[in-house]
């Protein structure tokens, strides 16, 4: 048989789920392992599924299990309103960690993601009489919370299938479809989210004197923040000090007794971090402090990941690899993107190397105009945004094809 994979992205993308709550989605991908007949476990860190294709070489009759080749794909969705007016668009909606009732969206690609790897395992189950080894596929939650790996790995995915000799992953984006993007070294930023509690002290709106106004301090931290990456770090190198959501009060005549920042930091490497996070905890307790504070703000670490580093001598093989099957011209350096991704947990507590690559969504005719009149900023959607809708052809045989390559070229 032959699965429709058409059908199966416009499902997915249709019913995206929130961060370890994936269990519609993971109940479709267990449905189309069971139908390709490929052994695998569920509940893996909550929500995450890890399938398994052993195809061992006879060998004078002795069974040499070959390489192990670890695939990783992400499967969920962003607390996003979509607005791409696409026939099968999202109009999910899901409570988030906070209780709220939100609007859903697949904004980052995970179903695509999903889509082509399933079509990749059914080509590998294929053609098993062409390669060997093992090849242990990852379907990992909660990506967008940074804490999917890592909680596959606290529930024992390493120590429950073979180790891997590599790790290969992909990310659709906002590269003209037909196109590869990858690189040695840092691929993508290290990242931390922080959590800022400015305390001050409530009151009527209209006695002001006698409160200490936390949106103030806010407001003042906030545009300080901003001069980090402005005024403190060199020109030469990357950081992202980005304040993603303010918190505070709840009517207009009451001045509330504290607000809240939420804070997306990106670096290249861990010194990058030292320096930014030094910067970022001075600013606000100083702000705090001008402010006339009675009580210290509290800052915490939400989630922390490291950057994404390709291996240089498995990445060099792959780019090989990808220009030899869909030319030189179809894969290119990407630069670093300050973007962040847990996939390089799976390396690191396995001590293999990693490779992860950047595959293209946009019509090429599209993106050409674009580039032609200087506006892919305004006019070609990124990851996250409400409009952002990959095409779904050729991106999604696109996507089944690089996973096949790639695992062909480590195994056996």
């Amino acid at each position: 048989m032959t699965i429709d994979l058409d059908a199966l992205y416009i499902d997915l993308h249709r019913h995206p789920e929130l961060s370890f709550q994936e269990t519609r989605t993971a109940g479709v991908i267990a449905a189309r392992l069971t139908e390709l007949g490929i052994e695998f476990e569920e509940g893996i860190g909550k929500t995450g599924i890890a399938a398994i294709i052993r195809n061992p070489e006879a060998d004078a009759g002795a069974a040499e299990e070959g390489p192990v080749v670890w695939l990783r794909a992400d499967t969920d969705g962003l607390p996003v309103e979509e607005r791409t007016g696409l026939a099968y668009a999202s109009t999910a909606r899901g409570v988030d960690p906070a209780g709220s009732d939100v609007p859903v969206m697949h904004a980052c690609g995970h179903d695509m993601h999903v889509s082509a790897m399933i079509g990749a395992l059914e080509q590998l189950v294929a053609t098993k009489s062409e390669w060997h080894g093992t090849v242990v596929a990852v379907f990992q939650p909660a990506e967008e919370y940074g804490a999917g790996a890592q909680a596959m790995i606290a529930d024992g995915v390493l120590e429950r299938f073979p180790k891997p000799d590599v790790v290969l992953g992909q990310h659709v984006t906002p590269l003209p479809a037909g196109t590869i993007g990858v690189r040695s070294g840092t691929q993508m930023a290290a990242s931390d989210g922080l959590r800022v509690v400015l305390h001050g002290r409530g009151g009527h709106g209209s006695r002001p004197h006698s409160t200490i106004d936390p949106v103030v301090m806010a407001a003042a931290t906030v545009m300080r923040l901003q001069t980090i990456v402005s005024r403190e770090v060199d020109p030469r190198d990357v950081a992202v000090v980005t304040v993603g959501s303010i918190h505070a009060g709840l009517k207009n005549n009451i001045i509330p007794a504290e607000a809240v920042l939420e804070l997306s930091l990106r670096y290249p490497d861990d010194a990058a971090r030292e320096r930014v996070m030094q910067k970022v905890e001075r600013i606000v307790r100083a702000e705090a402090a001008a402010s006339g504070a009675e009580v210290e703000p509290v800052i915490s670490v939400d989630h922390s990941l490291p950057p994404t580093i390709n291996d240089v001598e498995a990445t060099d093989r792959l780019r090989a690899a990808f220009a030899r099957h869909f030319g030189e011209d179809a894969v290119v350096d990407p630069g670093m993107f300050t973007g962040s991704e847990d996939v390089s947990w799976f390396a690191r507590e396995s001590g293999a190397p990693l490779v992860y690559w950047f595959w293209g969504g946009v019509d090429p005719h599209a993106y050409a105009e674009a580039h032609r009149r200087g506006t892919i900023e305004r006019d070609i959607p990124t990851n996250h945004s409400p409009f952002f809708a990959p095409v779904l052809q050729p991106t999604l045989d696109n996507g089944v094809q690089n996973i096949v390559v790639a695992a062909r070229e480590f195994l056996g």
